[in-house]
């Protein structure tokens, strides 16, 4: 198969495969090993605890590849201001700046004049016909099987993708239940030009923050192993069932608050299960996904199995 779409030409890329921001997960490691393979890697500026640590993040990634990557901004639940943290990145020239959640215009301002490329997770079609009318360069639409943030529609991935590709001009990437070889051929079929795949490399060698009871429960978990938490606030998220995400459930009911939710929801809380695998005193992030992933390859592997089951698929649909 010819490989090359508008979004392989626009971020300079080999594959259509871009790796998402995972908070707290997505540093040097993960996003240059990805960017090595042919995708586009990221790492998450958010998580990082100032400019200049950023800057050393970006820098680690330069010192792992030569290939373009990414900085994620996830602004939308964030509560702390990210202006110098995204000039941070400006300062460092970096290829792609992608963000998730909340309205991008003002990262959209500062980066003008700058040839940054400009994509926008979005996870309804007006969302992304606002980020086109903006100045975004793609958008990346997710559906609601992701892991994570998701819209408050509950469209799934095969609905949202093609009213996305219908309704705007500028490429789409889809998102949201792909983690494999026929997820990406689907996306294509849906008139994506492009995937972003977030759990699925989570469960890889590169993702070195990751604990080894998150890579395994994502091994493990069926596609009924999730639930979606935070619903009450008007900022659904996917996660892992455990026994922390019933207590978010139980408190929802009861007091459907930011005030009653906010240590239950905490970046602590996410980081005790994901880096630490507390399982039982914090949360993790996951998309119904978990139910296609088996193993936890090197990200070279998954990206080459990738590529290779879709190439399968396309020949035996021919």
């Amino acid at each position: 198969m010819n490989w090359e779409t508008r979004v392989t030409k626009l971020l300079g890329i080999r594959y259509p495969i871009i790796q998402g921001g995972l908070a707290y997960l997505a540093y040097s490691d993960l996003a240059a090993a990805v960017s090595n393979a042919g995708g586009l890697g990221q790492i998450t500026a958010m998580s990082l605890s100032s400019p200049e640590e950023l800057k050393e993040e970006i820098a680690k990634v330069r010192e792992k590849t030569d290939k373009p990557f990414g900085v994620n901004f996830a602004i939308g639940q964030n509560r702390r201001p990210f202006t110098d943290m995204l000039q941070a990145a400006i300062d460092e020239n970096v290829p792609v700046i992608s963000m998730t959640g909340g309205n991008p215009q003002p990262i959209f301002e500062q980066l003008e004049g700058t040839d940054i490329k400009k994509l926008v997770l979005v996870a309804a079609k007006r969302q992304a016909i606002k980020a086109e009318e903006l100045g975004a360069d793609a958008v990346m639409v997710v559906g609601q099987e992701g892991g994570g943030h998701l819209g408050r529609d509950d469209i799934g991935t095969i609905v949202l993708v093609p009213q996305v590709v219908d309704a705007v001009s500028i490429p789409v990437i889809a998102s949201g239940g792909i983690g494999d070889g026929r997820g990406l051929l689907a996306a294509l079929a849906l008139g994506a030009e492009g995937i972003e795949m977030g759990t699925r490399f989570i469960a890889t060698k590169e993702c070195i923050h990751a604990s080894e009871l998150y890579k395994q429960k994502l091994i493990e978990g069926d596609e009924t192993d999730t639930v979606i938490i935070k619903r009450s606030i008007g900022a659904p998220a996917r996660a892992i069932k455990n026994s922390w995400t019933d207590k978010i459930l139980e408190t929802e009911q009861k007091s459907p608050t930011y005030e009653a939710l906010k240590d239950l929801i905490s970046g602590k809380a996410n980081k005790r299960y994901i880096h630490e695998g507390l399982e039982d005193e914090g949360f993790a992030w996951a998309g119904q996904i978990i139910g296609r992933i088996h193993d936890s390859p090197p990200v070279s592997e998954l990206i080459e199995r990738t590529i290779s089951e879709a190439e399968a698929m396309y020949n035996k649909l021919k």
